[in-house]
């Protein structure tokens, strides 16, 4: 039997309109359906592979639906649908759904996590956070292991502190400074600008003796990053590409993938369950006190300020890392 809190019968939603236009439209409140819930969202983080559909590239299609791109959502379910019975209307979850530039969302029963009472009034974009688990897990990073983290942005900040804490070195690289700064507090052992390939690969070959990385983990989703990350990786290493490369085809280096004998992982994943799994993980690291990811969300903007948002998510001003919009 389907439950409901809410009696409105319509919500506030972003409608992207056009390449760089969005519009505040007031639409229908959605219905949960046989095994879905509703959340009352409090907030949604905003993810760099918004900055393509955005930009409106030919294949976008606008108007977009209500809420379209916001993956990143969190808050408080407030209506169940038939056949839902291990969730509770007042449960505060994180949910893997997909229209949550809004004031509600819809998520199927299962790709939702409870949040405990230990991170209540804590903002928790699980889905990026849950990625940063999934792409750990996949990196096999083990104690001793020297790790390269190509790109220091929200993700590469989480992945430093993970992968420092399980026993590795890492070395931080970023065009940024602030954002090397980030990666020193987030434990990084070495930091090192990117600004000229050459000269970062010659700075990653003396702090590694010659051998270069056990373990890169390319975080931009750019072609130079993506070349610089086959660089530094050593004799049977491993490649991690978690950058999420949408802007078009890449081209690698397979002699060089070839001779190094390269163990190359694209850590992206697309089973739901497993984005599920690694969004528990996440609640877990941050409910524990493993990580607390609350000073990498740098900027906070009112829903109706997405473009805002998403403006500084491309540019990237100082002191920028993270975007989160509140409902």
């Amino acid at each position: 039997m389907s439950a409901m809190l809410a009696t409105k019968k319509t919500m506030r939603a972003v409608v992207l309109a056009g390449p760089g236009q969005v519009r505040l439209s007031d639409v229908q409140l959605p219905t949960p359906g046989t095994g879905q819930v509703r959340v009352r969202l409090e907030g949604c983080g905003v993810c760099a592979s918004n900055l393509t559909p955005w930009a409106g590239p030919d294949w976008m299609q606008f108007p977009t639906e209500p809420g379209a791109l916001g993956h990143e959502g969190w808050g408080v379910i407030d209506a169940l649908g038939e056949g839902v019975e291990d969730l509770s209307l007042g449960d505060r979850v994180a949910a893997l759904s997909y229209n949550s530039y809004a004031e509600y969302d819809l998520a199927d029963a299962g790709a939702v996590v409870r949040l405990p009472a230990s991170l209540a009034g804590q903002p928790f974009p699980g889905e990026p956070i849950g990625c940063a688990m999934n792409i750990f897990r996949r990196s096999d990073i083990q104690a001793g292991q020297t790790i390269a983290i190509v790109g220091i942005g929200f993700l590469g900040s989480i992945l430093t502190r993970l992968a420092t804490d399980a026993g590795a070195r890492v070395i931080a690289i970023s065009r940024r400074p602030f954002a090397l700064d980030v990666a020193r507090d987030m434990g990084a052992a070495e930091t090192v600008p990117m600004n000229d390939q050459l000269v970062t690969i010659e700075r990653v070959k003396q702090l590694t003796d010659g051998l270069f990385c056990d373990r890169v983990i390319e975080a931009v989703g750019k072609q130079e990053p993506l070349d610089l990350s086959a660089e530094l990786t050593r004799e049977r290493g491993r490649l991690v590409v978690a950058g999420y490369h949408q802007d078009g085809p890449r081209q690698v280096n397979m002699w060089l993938w070839n001779w190094r004998g390269l163990d190359v992982i694209n850590a992206h994943e697309r089973d739901p369950k497993v984005y599920v799994q690694g969004i528990r993980d996440a609640v877990e690291a941050v409910a524990t006190g493993r990580l607390d990811p609350r000073s990498l969300y740098t900027h906070v903007y009112p829903l109706h300020r997405l473009h805002d948002a998403l403006d500084d998510t491309r540019d990237r001003p100082d002191g920028f890392l993270k975007a989160l919009v509140t409902c």
